[in-house]
């Protein structure tokens, strides 16, 4: 059969680059950047090239599976969706409703199963939803509650308009999180009128090419931040129109910095200090914008940094402006408003997390299954997730995991946590479903591109929501539908929407329900529940959602949300639906006063402790760990567990420890050997990379290996080094970039 080229997307990074696939015989077997992609413009990086190693391998999933005894058999869909529909009622009904946990939400590339597995979820009365996003950004998502009034209401860097980028613990050479990010950092570096600060540990793809490298001593970011801000306070530097307009609580938080030690901080920090005295200064005058990433939101005073952080660009009156850190806007916001001062917030009943945007801590699941709580976890759900690989402590979840009365888990793949799972049941993948993301990337612009299927599924494969619609249909959850609905939906969609409205009206369930009642209905029509979820997302779009498709050249009018519906299948690679008041950003706060927050009382003993002296003490190094690993290195030869099939790494180092060489030399190692690395938690043996890309007294595994596949482990699961209780003590982030450990001769 001829083949045909199809305009797609990437689904391995959040960036979703455009894709352009030349499918044969039902298999993808070319690749190429789309140059119609209005976002990503042609530019595609080697993961992307190599997204058909995601897609065909031998792990596929084709039917669903039953553990029975210590192995698998398959059997139906009516068979797996009646028994755990029984099974999650009997559950539920005996311990309730915290007993349940949803850990999902689509990951990288398909984000409408989130609202079926909330649907299913919240119909069985849990709000316990598990995320990566309480993984990696709860501290970050934390503070911008209290700073913009609500967590979904972020700040990211507006790179476009900036003549200064500060990388601060972000290797966007590597990791990319902008669009085109390596094109827009080289930019930076290369252009006589920008600035590419970075401010890193090691040398890393993005210090190597910067213009302004501080290699900060590992740890010390946040004491580093509160010395910069007493730098510029110091030196009158502060924007102080800025802050009397835009800004309170300034005045409760500027004692903290006044008096402060920050030579002796910068010191301990083992920077320069007129170099940092001087990247002080840029501050106060240059218009720049700041991306920060996991070397301060998985590192020591996780949350903290994110507040300080917030208080250095605020003084220098570089948020909610044009070429700062903005307000995107969305589609839809990636998740909701948590606050856990709120008595009716849940937390945790083991821990007593509160959950950030909607998500509690991965970290915290393990000791919410093995409390002795009557309400403690016994069933969990699993989709577009890979626990046992993904998450900190992989021993702890192997353990935790066994003892649950339910595990059912939704995948491409039999991945380590479908081995573990009583269920598994076999999920389309991002080029067999109509899907998407909410990743809110660009600005003033907003993006949105559905991805459509480009290849058939070979075997039983469901979208997710379609599994979780039959599981929560078994269950009781969706009201009756009549069957005037169902007629409706194979006719024109606005008639569809009237009887719809018509509906929700006389049944009280139907609004909770929603994105169940439209696969049921409009999504047979359209042959996926995920269109019929866009649909009626876009049907009910917001007020600032309007306006801003209004700047983007749509109708306001009653069927602006069809109009935009059919704009998005017209364009398969993507387009604008949105363009945001780029000189009005701060009207998107939605703090009491309207202006952003800068003050957190929970902060303030935490804060008054980091300092030279206290860090001293802290960070001693131990005879037993002397070094410091970094768990988790973003490469082109990784992408967390979504590429199980090794040969796409076919004759690279794709999994090795990086080590300085002058440490190699100390402890007598040479390049190429196998070395053993112990910690806290456990010890794996892993190849030596002696490289000066590493810094001295720090060591860094790469994340995203120790797969099983066919029976063969490539490279080590970095996550087995990394114990669930090292970590924020305020909001339970894991500290990956600070695990205390050894390195020795086998």
């Amino acid at each position: 059969m001829m083949g045909e080229w199809k305009k797609t997307g990437c689904v391995l990074c959040a960036q979703n680059c455009g894709l352009e696939l030349l499918v044969e015989n039902n298999r993808i077997s070319k690749v190429k950047g789309d140059k119609d992609n209005p976002r990503s413009r042609g530019y595609v990086c080697r993961k992307g090239m190599n997204v058909a190693w995601h897609q065909h391998h031998a792990q596929r999933l084709t039917h669903p599976l039953k553990k029975v005894g210590d192995s698998f058999m398959r059997i139906s869909w009516d068979e797996a969706v009646g028994e755990i529909a029984m099974k999650l009622k009997s559950v539920t009904g005996t311990y309730g409703p915290r007993s349940l946990a949803y850990m999902g939400g689509g990951g990288q590339a398909c984000h409408f199963e989130a609202a079926f597995g909330l649907g299913l979820l919240r119909g069985l009365g849990s709000r316990y939803h598990y995320n990566a996003v309480g993984q990696e950004f709860s501290g970050l998502f934390w503070v911008f509650g209290r700073a913009t009034g609500k967590q979904y209401n972020f700040l990211e860097s507006d790179e476009r308009r900036s003549d200064m980028l500060v990388a601060w613990g972000w290797n966007g050479m590597q990791s990319h999180q902008i669009p085109r990010a390596p094109l827009v950092l080289k930019e930076f570096s290369t252009s006589p009128d920008k600035i590419l600060v970075v401010i890193d540990p090691r040398k890393s793809e993005t210090a190597e090419i910067a213009n302004i490298h501080l290699a900060v001593r590992p740890g010390t970011d946040a004491l580093l931040t509160r010395a910069m801000i007493s730098i510029i306070l110091a030196e009158g530097w502060e924007k102080r129109d800025y802050i009397e307009k835009y800004v309170t609580g300034f005045d409760a938080v500027r004692p903290q910095f006044e008096g402060f030690d920050a030579r002796a901080a910068v010191a301990y920090c083992e920077l320069d200090y007129e170099q940092v005295k001087e990247v002080c200064r840029l501050f106060a005058t240059r218009k720049w914008s700041m991306h920060p990433d996991l070397g301060i939101y998985m590192n020591r005073h996780s949350t903290l940094a994110s507040y300080l952080h917030n208080i250095l660009m605020a003084i220098c009156g570089r948020l909610a402006v044009p070429g700062g850190n903005i307000i995107p806007g969305t589609l839809m916001p990636m998740g909701g408003h948590s606050d856990e001062r709120d008595p009716k917030t849940w937390r945790t009943v083991a821990t007593n997390f509160p959950p950030v945007l909607g998500y509690f801590p991965p970290n915290a699941m393990p000791e919410e299954i093995l409390s002795e709580n009557p309400e403690r976890l016994r069933a969990v759900f699993v989709s577009g997730a890979n626990p046992l690989r993904s998450y900190a402590d992989t021993t702890a979840y192997e353990r935790t995991f066994a003892k649950l009365d339910l595990l059912v888990t939704s995948e491409l793949a039999m991945t380590e946590t479908a081995a573990l799972s009583h269920y598994v049941l076999p999920a389309r993948s991002g080029y067999e479903s109509w899907d998407g993301t909410f990743f809110p990337l660009t600005f003033p612009e907003i993006y949105f591109q559905m991805r459509r299927p480009i290849v058939e599924p070979e075997g039983e494969q469901l979208e997710v929501g379609e599994i979780y619609t039959r599981i929560a249909d078994a269950a009781g959850i969706i009201p009756s539908i009549p069957d005037s609905l169902h007629e409706a939906a194979k006719g024109p969609r606005p008639a569809f929407g009237a009887e719809l409205m018509k509906y929700a009206m006389s049944e009280p369930a139907a609004l909770k329900n929603m994105p169940f009642i439209l696969s049921k209905t409009l999504g047979k029509a359209l042959g996926s529940g995920n269109l019929a979820a866009l649909w009626g997302m876009l049907m009910t779009a917001p007020k600032p959602l309007r306006e801003n498709a209004v700047r983007a050249g749509f109708r306001e009018s009653p069927l602006m949300g069809e109009e935009i519906f059919q704009a998005i299948l017209d364009h398969p690679e993507g387009l604008w639906i949105g363009k945001c008041d780029i000189d009005n950003n701060m009207a998107l706060v939605s703090t009491d006063d309207g202006k952003i927050n800068v003050y957190a009382p929970e902060m303030d003993e935490w804060l008054k402790g980091v300092d030279a002296e206290s860090e001293r003490r802290l960070m001693e190094n131990s005879d037993e760990f002397p070094l410091v690993l970094n768990a988790g290195r973003h490469m082109s030869m990784n992408a967390n567990t979504l590429m199980r099939d090794p040969e796409w790494n076919a004759g690279r180092r794709a999994c090795t420890l990086a080590m300085h060489p002058d440490d190699a030399a100390n402890l007598g190692l040479a390049d190429g050997q196998t070395v053993r690395v112990t910690t806290e938690a456990a010890h794996v043996d892993v190849e030596l990379e002696v490289t000066d890309a590493a810094r001295r007294g720090q060591v860094i595994i790469p994340h995203g290996f120790g797969l099983d596949y066919n029976g063969n482990v490539y490279g080590v699961n970095v996550n087995r080094l990394t114990k669930n209780t090292h970590r924020d003590h305020f909001l339970a982030t894991p500290l990956h970039r600070y695990v205390p450990c050894r390195v020795e001769k086998i």
